[in-house]
């Protein structure tokens, strides 16, 4: 059998965290054994549906380097062929015609509420041997139901959740094709898993309950039905329903907040999966890895700072040039002008070890490249009188020192020993008047980036006004 695997999402917002991790791991497992990976884009519902929406969809499949074999498919595309099955269906007498309006439903429901049942529909119009259906009504279009098993069971080996199983005589018959002609969700996905040959369902365990309903049609046509893995929800950090504040955002904003895509990949892989204790690894190693039997059947839980810290341990491995080219669109979007000096890959090289995103790293080459003014308090704090000898000697001697950090490392000990000073007097007041912070990597290597004249420039400005 060769694995056929599908990603389905409906266009009606942006690829979210959950919805990636679906789609990694239907990828994931096609990869794993040589097979198929389609990408099917669900948009029936037409009035939500967008073509933004579908686009965001693409975007963050491309961002996170999630290719697909086959498609991108898209349901109305297939409205011929779905009516073409349900017309096969009434023929062969596993669906039939429904009149009953939309106000007789609603009372029948009310009533079997009040008589505390389960609302479903009754089979009023469901064809039975010996049966008499009602008079057809004049001038109601009806809609086609399928003509749900009564005994029995719809059973599975859930790949993730082990055994589940329906009793038949809970399902009522579903509706698939609305008054109008068009098909419900249930039936597209039913045809479609069909017609692409689908052998393994991975989605959200929100579909559980879809799932015995669509095993039902498949063995009414006659089909081969898939294995089904469904996926536990996720959680945030607090242990409630993920939500905007703490992940359920679009896949895009990740980037947009300075993640790198193989971050996010090696995080999502690591949300409800494992192969033992390993934290970090590669896609290659993921794809090799990847089985259905070590997911977790129960929720995952979001955890921005183990997503921080596997972003920190990509941005230390990633080569400088590439993240050149990510902080400098980030600096120009803040209207930062990045110029040929100091040069941002020596920049970025001294501050990718201390920062945990690509925000970050844009945060502190920001600094090299303004019109800079510390803060006053800053200043105050650290341009202490018993400092202030040897910050201007030192200021003096940069003119001519060798620009280069062994060089002025020397220099800085030198007038520490001289002037009688430990190295944080004469290291916390240069951080502050060449970035405005307390905290920079080694003042040596710091002050080795920026230009001469810009420190003798932002040192003079400084220590001016402090004789």
């Amino acid at each position: 059998m060769t694995v056929r695997t599908r990603f389905a999402p409906s266009p009606t917002g942006y690829l979210h965290i959950g919805g990636a991790r679906t789609a990694l791991f239907s990828w994931a497992y096609a990869r794993k054994h040589g097979g198929t990976f389609i990408l099917r884009i669900e948009d029936t519902d037409v009035e939500r549906s967008t073509p933004e929406a579908v686009q965001a969809i693409l975007d963050g499949m491309n961002w996170l380097s999630l290719g697909y074999d086959e498609g991108p498919f898209y349901q109305m595309q297939g409205m011929p062929r779905y009516r073409e099955v349900i017309q096969q269906m009434l023929a062969a007498g596993t669906a039939y015609y429904c009149y009953t309006s939309a106000a007789e439903l609603d009372a029948l429901r009310e009533a079997q509420r009040e008589r505390n049942e389960k609302p479903r529909y009754d089979g009023r119009w469901r064809p039975e041997a010996g049966k008499t259906l009602p008079e057809v009504p004049a001038g109601v279009k009806p809609v086609v139901r399928f003509k749900n098993p009564v005994e029995g069971v719809a059973a599975w080996k859930d790949l993730v959740k082990g055994d589940i199983e329906f009793a038949n005589s809970e399902l009522d018959d579903l509706v698939i094709a609305r008054a109008d002609g068009t098909p419900t969700y249930n039936f597209c996905v039913v045809v479609d898993d069909w017609d692409m040959k689908i052998t393994h369902v991975i989605r959200g365990d929100d579909h559980v309950n879809n799932t015995p309903r669509q095993i039902n049609i498949l063995r009414a046509l006659g089909a081969s039905v898939p294995q089904y893995a469904h996926l536990s929800m996720i959680l945030g950090d607090d242990g409630q329903k993920l939500s905007k504040r703490h992940g359920a955002v679009s896949v895009m904003q990740y980037d947009e907040d300075g993640y790198l895509p193989e971050a996010v990949i090696n995080y999502l892989a690591r949300l409800g999966w494992s192969h033992g204790d390993e934290e970090v690894f590669s896609v290659a190693q993921f794809c090799e890895w990847f089985d259905l039997d070590h997911i977790t059947p129960s929720a995952a839980q979001f955890n921005t700072e183990k997503l921080n810290w596997l972003n920190s341990h990509y941005l230390k491995q990633a080569d400088n040039a590439r993240l050149v080219a990510l902080v400098k669109p980030r600096l120009e979007a803040r209207g930062v002008k990045v110029g040929a000096t100091p040069s941002l890959e020596a920049i970025v090289a001294l501050y990718k070890e201390r920062v945990a995103t690509l925000n970050e790293l844009a945060d502190a080459a920001e600094v090299f490249y303004i019109d800079l003014h510390p803060e006053q308090a800053l200043l105050d704090t650290h341009l202490t009188a018993d400092a202030l000898p040897a910050l201007h000697e030192l200021a003096q001697r940069f003119s001519s020192v060798v620009w280069e950090a062994p060089a002025i490392a020397a220099l800085i000990k030198e007038l520490i020993a001289k002037h009688g000073l430990k190295m944080p007097k004469m290291a916390m007041p240069l951080r502050v008047m060449l970035t405005g912070q307390t905290q920079t990597p080694s003042v040596d290597a710091l002050l080795a980036i920026f230009p001469r004249e810009l420190v003798l420039s932002r040192l003079d400005r400084h220590l001016s006004k402090n004789q």
